[in-house]
């Protein structure tokens, strides 16, 4: 039987604004869809393995260690807003002297690991999971999210790539950064709510 409910509430959780929509939608505008394919294959990923980890039951563990829980939320923080740091100061898109470079596979897995909004999804989505067994509910989390998460990559990616064309002029540009890079910390501060 397929879990359409859960599939729908993936895809909405995924598909809405958070940290991953904001920072795949800034690199398609800053560097075109060719090369964010690496961050958004590593989202896709880390997406997998951190909604896996959700249907091992981490989420309970993490509730019996609230100051393991409070690190995990500061980690998560600091490194969104070291992010809207960088992009509020960022280059208009495909500047030949920059030397700034989207994420890599392995940077956009590990940022995975300390999304607020992925860990949020991720934990609430078992509970279309919870009368399965451990296994399965992890296989079925991973595959769920990577599955539909390529998706939702793939759109706000092109998405932003399609925009640079309208972002070519400083101007134009640091409207667009400065009001992604406000709402990576908007994110910083909901981690913690």
């Amino acid at each position: 039987m397929i879990p359409w409910a859960l599939y729908s509430f993936v895809f909405l959780g995924l598909f809405s604004p958070g940290p991953n929509v904001i920072l795949l939608t800034t690199s398609g505008a800053r560097f075109g869809l060719k090369a964010t394919l690496p961050h958004v294959f590593g989202v896709v990923v880390g997406v997998g393995i951190t909604s896996s980890l959700a249907g091992f039951g981490i989420g309970t563990a993490l509730g019996q260690l609230p100051w393991l829980a409070l690190v995990l939320k500061c980690v998560a923080a600091g490194w969104i807003l070291f992010m809207a740091y960088k992009l509020w100061h960022s280059a208009p898109p495909r500047r030949e002297t920059s030397t700034e470079r989207p994420f890599t596979f392995v940077e956009a897995v590990l940022f995975q690991w300390v999304n607020p909004k992925v860990w949020a999804v991720a934990l609430s989505a078992t509970a279309y999971t919870n009368n399965l067994p451990a296994i399965e509910q992890a296989f079925l989390l991973g595959t769920a999210f990577s599955g539909l998460n390529l998706v939702v990559c793939l759109f706000w990616s092109t998405t932003g790539s399609l925009l640079s064309t309208l972002l070519n002029d400083q101007s134009k540009w640091r409207i667009f950064a400065r009001g992604m890079a406000i709402a990576l910390v908007v994110f910083s501060v909901l981690v913690f709510l």
